[in-house]
């Protein structure tokens, strides 16, 4: 049993929300141990509850006044004007809430716990990819997967692979290590989407795939196999850590991709053994259904758990039990309350994801 996937999670995540109108007003980690746990997938021996990082961990990365910017919203509910000028607390999507500053500092805590613990971890909670040195950004306050990968470097690695595939270009952990030869960043995302950044390769250590509206299990694969497994086999990482943002999935209200959470499975299946150590972070993903689905799933794949054709009734009474008050909870398929599977969305490899194909496999020669 030393040797299986370890979860990393906390129960911050289940009283904690962005606001009523917050995209991030829907539960998604606590959902995602309930299905976990539901399916009788999570022995004691295999979960750790996040750590909250300590302002030295977190300041390893981040600017010392702007977490203490933090502190001071989260004890005042508020936020001065000089405050949300300089550091867009409170602005930008990014709100003051009841746990502005505990609920990133254990987001940080979990994937700084997974860094030194080896092996292959899952930390659902982690990966707020956009967050800045002195600034919120995208929902994002603390920047865990920076930390976690510093982490690493602290450790002596000199061969770090950071692979993300949310919706929405990795723009805050790529600009952290620009100009870093240890750490290789490589994103794919959807083009022309906020934060407008990911257009081109950044250097020879960040490679940027940004992909059409409609991108496809078919197309991703083509991707997985064309230019990421080749990528890894030229580097040989220590250590990979792949954040696996649930945005890109057809159901999701803030992107327009037309995965389906197959090509998450596909993908974590085909990268989570090539190197020592794995971690498995979340990210996006705005409809609670789709996210718990997909995560869970994640977790599976890192056990090599066969997928019921039919979930039991533990299971399909959590996921039966959200709401969401979007257009898409209006009316909820049936499969969604009932499989973990979703239906494959294969499609035509098309002209835009070829020509990525083509410049990839310049990059990577």
């Amino acid at each position: 049993m030393s040797d299986a996937p370890l979860l990393i999670g906390s129960e911050i995540y289940r009283r904690s929300t962005y606001g009523p109108k917050h995209p991030l007003a829907i539960p998604r980690v606590s959902t995602t141990l309930d299905l976990i746990r539901a399916l009788g997938w999570l022995p004691p021996a295999q979960y750790r509850d996040s750590p909250v990082a300590s302002v030295a961990e977190l300041t390893r990365f981040h600017d010392r006044d702007y977490i203490a910017a933090l502190q001071r919203a989260e004890a005042a509910q508020g936020v001065d004007p000089a405050d949300r000028e300089r550091y867009r607390i409170g602005a930008d999507g990014n709100p003051v809430y009841r746990e502005v500053f505990r609920r990133p500092a254990t987001s940080a805590g979990g994937v700084l716990l997974a860094a030194r613990l080896g092996g292959v971890v899952h930390v659902p909670g982690g990966g707020t990819h956009h967050g800045m040195r002195a600034r919120a950004s995208g929902f994002c306050y603390v920047n865990d997967a920076v930390l976690g990968l510093l982490e690493w470097l602290d450790q002596g690695l000199t061969r770090i692979l950071y692979l993300d595939i949310d919706a929405h270009h990795g723009d805050g952990v790529e600009l952290a290590f620009a100009g870093e030869p240890r750490v290789t960043t490589l994103s794919i995302h959807e083009a022309g989407r906020w934060p407008f950044t990911g257009a081109r390769h950044a250097g020879p250590q960040a490679l940027n795939l940004p992909v059409p509206p409609g991108f496809n299990d078919s197309e991703m694969r083509a991707l997985l196999h064309g230019i990421v497994l080749p990528v890894i086999a030229r580097l040989r990482p220590q250590a990979i850590m792949l954040q696996c943002g649930a945005d890109a999935l057809e159901e999701d209200p803030l992107a327009r991709l037309s995965l389906s959470n197959n090509a998450h499975a596909e993908f974590i299946a085909a990268v989570k053994d090539a190197a020592p150590r794995f971690i498995l972070l979340g990210g996006g993903g705005y409809n609670p259904w789709t996210v718990a689905r997909c995560w869970a799933r994640g977790w599976a794949v890192l056990n090599r758990l066969p997928i019921p054709p039919r979930l039991p009734a533990a299971a399909e009474s959590v996921l039966r039990a959200l709401s969401f008050h979007r257009a898409a909870g209006r009316n909820p398929p049936e499969h969604w309350f009932t499989t973990l599977a979703d239906e494959p969305r294969e499609g035509p490899i098309r002209p835009e994801v070829l020509a990525l194909l083509a410049q990839g496999l310049e990059a990577v020669a």
